[in-house]
């Protein structure tokens, strides 16, 4: 196990994703125990901009190798929700005159992860022919009407039978005494998420 890799220059990092997720093993979820089959991929939000480029390079790669991922992006599909549903024009005139929490009490209504976020993610899995992996991004562009503890507990119900890797800007923490957390951007620690694994703790 590698505790060092997390903080590894990034090629090395990208290294390590494109060999694991890849893999057979990792792929058809061997070697968790009937645990769900949930990965976080820390990285520092200093780093958002060269782990964006990131993203789109090992999901590119990743058909190469003949795996197919399904990328969904938390901020594109909640902007899509928002225009779809007629609520982004009002948002986007009234953004700066309505109070702030008035605003994110809006957007957490609207942005539902059990009544909407899941059962648009759902679709978007049923809607392709295959894939072999969701990996979900822009979870800090959505904090805080979106949180991630949240969408990884409803996404339970529906994605437990293919890999999730949630890319996340800030820390994983796991500890006996204190449970697990996420802590977006490496301050705000009240995510507790319990059943994810850390990406660069599983081996290849």
């Amino acid at each position: 196990m590698n505790h060092h890799l997390e903080t590894s220059p990034l090629p090395e990092r990208f290294e390590h994703l494109l060999q694991l997720l890849s893999s057979q093993r990792f792929l058809q979820c061997e070697g968790l125990n009937n645990e769900v089959p949930f990965f976080i991929c820390p990285y520092a939000a200093s780093e958002s901009v060269e782990v964006t480029a990131m993203q789109r390079h090992l999901i590119s790669q990743l058909r190469q190798h003949g795996v197919e991922p399904l990328h969904i992006d938390l901020y594109d599909m909640a902007h899509e929700i928002l225009v779809r549903e007629g609520d982004w024009d009002w948002i986007a005139k009234n953004e700066t005159t309505v109070p702030k929490d008035k605003l994110l009490e809006d957007l957490q209504g609207i942005l539902d992860a059990e009544h909407r976020l899941i059962p648009e993610i759902s679709a978007r899995m049923s809607a392709v022919e295959r894939f072999d992996i969701l990996i979900i991004t822009g979870i800090g562009e959505v904090f805080p009407y979106i949180r991630s503890h949240t969408v990884l507990n409803n996404l339970q119900k529906v994605a437990e039978k293919k890999p999730t890797l949630l890319f996340f800007p800030g820390q994983y923490q796991q500890s006996l005494e204190k449970g697990a957390s996420l802590e977006l951007f490496g301050r705000l620690r009240d995510d507790r998420y319990y059943r994810a694994f850390n990406i660069f703790e599983r081996e290849i």
